[in-house]
């Protein structure tokens, strides 16, 4: 019996079916957040059709049917996006195309096809997430994407699913060398990544332009990271950990908003005192345009601009995670205040806040100095049976009187609201600043991390000489929020995953500690592999010699080792033992060299059809046994028909040449 094993060796057999559309779904999988649900449903359903096809069960669709479905998707991509350009779309597009072309799929050509669009999907995975997990899982998928490239090269009995797997892991710790020196050598974009497309997704933080009640306190026991903060000199206390953002100017009695930014900042307006204090934040994407800083920062991020309120703003939203380092002095002061600042700073709407303005009226005819209203507003707040809670009652009316003489129950906003309300109708300007107050530092990776439950909102008020001075009324009703972090303003029922806060007993300890881990790997993670930038690159290669700047010179320190790197491996590769071979194959290399002994030696370039042909001709009484073993033989290696390993041992044992 004549077998040709040309057409098995190159089909796309049910085994190779399968592992490459398992690939496939483990690819499009984290996808399906991010794509059209009809899309996702769309691969699901192609995808089992293949499988079922490679099971038998049923056939695949005839070629017009693939073609009329390709381009309903495509217009389907089109209506959803309006596009078929762009980072969504194009990964949608991406997700159809692997389906349809998994339906159209026959021999291995197709299947390498679909398997390098199996790579390029994994890559665009990092397009939405750059977590630690999110690489981990994407290492995974293409160990498993290089074990199916493999079978697709050795299907029968060559190797085992386990000796591909080990030989895919070799394959990529051989590549690894080579992935670390591109990391590390190739020229990095400058500057942070704030131009992304606008469809890119992350935390939302929940502080905007405008502030009215229940913003911020739907926000404040969310356990989501804002931002991590590394000390370089020695950290302040935490009364004095107020992360400054918007900065709001005006109210019409119900709402505050920051309006435009104010105009450039001018640095002869500042007077600086006190003790510097450096840090580094690497912030969260918030989809924002703004960034937080101590006060009051002397430094600016590139690409940043500081306005005359010190608003950190950026050109565009803040969309990936981002690092920028800083320089504050708690200490300064803005020495001068322009009339269309002051004007703004005083303005009242009309016809609201009777109350709180007669009351602050009555505090100005009794008290001529600033500094001293300021301490009886702040008196006010602290003697009066106020309350800080985050669940406070609907205010229907005008919000500030409810709050100061009816309900007195509420959280940061509406303290900060009520006191500006008060310092401005006792003809001192104030403003109110929203921000992050405090945060958890974590002993593990000695760094300060801010929470969503950190965010706050409080005062400034323009004392003459003394400038721009922060008032937290707050802290006068809840001393605990602002010097022991929100943990000890709120009740021990309101904590994380319910647990007692006020009991600090050893499940919680346990938990937090956990809970300290976790962040650690993820802040190193954001600061060694995401945070790896263009002047990080500079200082490691300085230490080497090289100017990074150069890129002549950068080239060739790449080429050099890349080449050193490549030569160590090939010696090694080269001084390797051979791996010992297949079963199959170590038997039927008995039988020619059996061939061998009798006259008919195998050439390097014959298969073993062809070398039998030739052997029957030459040694006609053989032909027999010649092409019986060799068809028990082809159908071992390519057909994967083991049940026959041991009748094939025999037939070799007992073939005896003459």
């Amino acid at each position: 019996m004549r077998v040709n094993p040309e057409t098995r060796q190159w089909a796309l057999t049910p085994e190779r079916t399968l592992w490459i559309t398992g690939c496939l779904a483990l690819v499009v999988l984290p996808h399906a957040a991010h794509i059209p649900a009809w899309v996702l449903a769309s691969f699901v359903a192609l995808a089992g059709w293949r499988g079922a096809n490679a099971m038998r069960a049923v056939p695949l669709p005839p070629k017009w049917l693939v073609i009329a479905l390709s381009t309903v998707m495509l217009g389907g991509v089109f209506a959803s996006y309006g596009t078929l350009f762009g980072r969504s779309p194009g990964i949608a597009l991406l997700v159809v195309l692997a389906g349809m072309k998994l339906m159209e799929s026959r021999g291995l050509r197709d299947a390498y096809v679909l398997s390098s669009l199996g790579y390029f999907l994994v890559v665009t995975n990092f397009l939405y997430s750059q977590s630690i997990l999110t690489g981990i899982y994407m290492l995974a998928v293409v160990l498993l994407m290089t074990t199916t490239l493999i079978a697709f090269s050795t299907e029968g009995g060559e190797l085992s699913a386990r000796a591909r797997l080990r030989m895919a892991g070799a394959m990529l710790l051989q590549a690894a060398p080579i992935m670390l020196i591109l990391f590390f050598l190739f020229p990095r974009l400058p500057g942070p990544l704030w131009g992304l497309p606008h469809d890119a997704h992350g935390a939302v933080s929940g502080l905007s332009e405008s502030m009215s009640p229940g913003r911020i306190s739907r926000l404040s026991l969310s356990d989501a990271v804002a931002f991590r903060v590394t000390f370089q000199s020695k950290a302040p206390p935490p009364s004095q950990l107020y992360w400054r953002g918007p900065v709001m100017w005006h109210t019409d009695g119900q709402e505050w908003r920051s309006g435009q930014p104010a105009r450039s900042w001018r640095a002869q307006y500042v007077e600086l005192h006190g003790e510097p204090v450096d840090y580094t934040i690497t912030i969260e994407p918030h989809q924002q345009s703004w960034l937080f800083a101590l006060e009051v920062p002397t430094t600016i991020p590139r690409g940043a601009q500081m306005t005359q309120d010190f608003q950190l703003r950026t050109p565009k939203p803040v969309l990936t995670r981002t690092r920028y380092e800083l320089r504050s002095f708690p200490e300064a002061r803005l020495s001068r205040v322009s009339i269309e600042e002051q004007a703004a700073a005083l303005a009242l709407p009309s016809g609201m806040h009777p109350k709180a303005r007669a009351l602050a009226l009555g505090w100005r005819e009794e008290l001529q100095d600033d500094e001293a209203i300021v301490a009886r507003a702040l008196e006010y707040f602290g003697r009066q049976p106020f309350v800080y809670t985050l669940t406070p009652p609907l205010l229907n009316g005008d919000p500030v009187d409810e709050f100061l003489f009816d309900t007195r129950s509420g959280f940061c906003e509406s303290y900060a609201s009520s006191f500006a309300v008060l310092m401005r109708a006792a003809g001192i300007p104030a403003r109110i600043v929203t921000g992050y107050q405090g945060g958890e530092f974590n002993p593990l990776g000695e760094y300060l991390i801010v929470r969503q439950r950190d965010a706050h909102a409080w005062t400034e008020v323009w004392l003459g000489e003394r400038g721009w001075v922060r008032v937290d009324p707050t802290g006068a009703v809840s001393p605990n929020r602002i010097q022991l972090g929100m943990d000890a303003a709120i009740p021990p029922t309101m904590g994380p995953a319910g647990l007692a806060l006020a009991s600090k007993g050893p499940l919680w300890e346990t938990w937090r500690r956990w809970r300290y881990g976790i962040d650690a790997i993820k802040a190193g993670w954001n600061g060694w592999v995401l945070g790896y930038g263009t002047r990080r690159q500079h200082e490691l290669l300085a230490l080497f010699g090289v100017d990074a700047g150069n890129l002549h010179n950068l080239a060739m320190a790449m080429l050099a080792i890349v080449g050193a790197v490549l030569g160590i491996l090939a010696l090694w590769l080269a001084r390797r033992r051979p791996l010992p071979a297949a079963p199959v194959l170590r038997v039927y290399r008995r039988f020619c060299a059996k061939l061998a002994g009798a006259g008919v030696t195998r050439r390097g370039s014959e298969g073993p059809v062809d070398f039998a042909a030739r052997a029957a001709s030459k040694r006609p009484l053989l032909r027999e046994p010649i092409e019986r073993i060799t068809a028990m033989y082809v159908a071992l290696r390519y057909a994967g028909d083991e049940g026959s390993m041991g009748e094939f041992k025999r037939a070799v044992s007992a073939f005896r040449p003459r």
